[in-house]
């Protein structure tokens, strides 16, 4: 299965090609400074809802984007919410957190096709499925950290982004270098393809990215391990595993998979949730609903 992947010395010197990608690249390695700072603010135990909503209040943009998903079919509130600071006191500062880093994220995946099998906005779309996913999990399992899977899902396959902007060309041809059947399932890793060209995989990318924007950790480690939750520290599995799985759940409609050969949820990885095959289910059963509202809310 691909989560025993062991990452051995090799994996250290593609965090460095990782590392020093992200630091050279001035486009996306760069949130917007009001999302920074909101993401700053929010980590400071110190920091108060009247703080982050003069924050987000210096961007009307921004403002107009929380408020417009705040109200949509995704939260349900049984009315509408027309100020920063009520969305703030229903939903809370690390939930309109989550919100105002989506708005900026959706924004980096514009653009057309690169080539056949890569499409930035199918990757989005698929980003958004996998973050519902990992929502719907996280309450199956009664883990409470419903945001925190669903940035996770949103952020996991970031570090396709970062070799995009890298080298447009070295993508390209990780594409062309893969090996496809006829139903579009992959012959060969993605991830050892991707190391081939780049020297390191999506996951050192984006997780390079997650400690450049100071990102928590368990949000980095969700980015870097999502493949091999079992190679991620003991104590950080959690968001991981939510992870895999919802990625192998979003994978069974259409979207991006070319890194997914395997595209089967192993026992142990619903046992590293607590959940059983019951749940799984109901997850499934949720997922086109809660998939609809959450596309129709976050697309580009």
């Amino acid at each position: 299965m691909e989560q025993v992947v062991n990452p051995g010395s090799s994996s250290n010197a593609s965090m460095q090609v990782a590392h020093l990608a992200v630091k050279q690249l001035s486009h996306i390695a760069t949130l917007p400074e009001v999302t920074l700072g909101i993401i700053e603010l929010v980590e400071n135990p110190q920091s108060s809802a009247r703080d982050l909503n003069a924050l987000i209040g210096r961007d009307p943009a921004l403002s107009a984007r929380i408020l417009k998903v705040v109200n949509s079919a995704f939260y349900g509130l049984p009315r509408q919410i027309g100020s920063i600071d009520r969305a703030i006191a229903l939903l809370g500062l690390n939930a309109v957190k989550n919100i105002a880093i989506a708005a900026s994220l959706a924004k980096l995946f514009r653009g057309g096709a690169l080539c056949d099998r890569f499409d930035a906005k199918e990757l989005w779309t698929h980003s958004i499925a996998v973050a519902t996913a990992a929502k719907l999990l996280a309450k199956e399992a009664r883990m409470g950290l419903h945001d925190e899977a669903f940035l996770a899902g949103l952020m996991h396959d970031i570090g396709i982004m970062v070799e995009l902007q890298t080298d447009r060309a070295k993508l390209v041809q990780v594409f062309a270098d893969m090996q496809f059947d006829g139903d579009g399932r992959p012959q060969i890793d993605f991830r050892m393809v991707e190391r081939a060209v780049f020297g390191a995989d999506h996951g050192h990318f984006g997780e390079a990215l997650c400690e450049q924007w100071k990102f928590p950790r368990s949000l980095a480690l969700a980015c870097g391990h999502h493949h091999d939750p079992m190679n991620a520290p003991a104590e950080s599995r959690q968001i991981p595993w939510l992870v895999y799985v919802a990625d192998r759940l979003a994978s069974e409609s259409d979207g991006f998979r070319a890194d997914l050969a395997d595209r089967g949820i192993p026992r142990d990885a619903l046992d590293a949730l607590g959940i059983g095959v019951d749940a799984l289910e109901s997850v499934r059963s949720q997922l086109a609903v809660a998939l609809d509202e959450a596309t129709a809310t976050l697309a580009v």
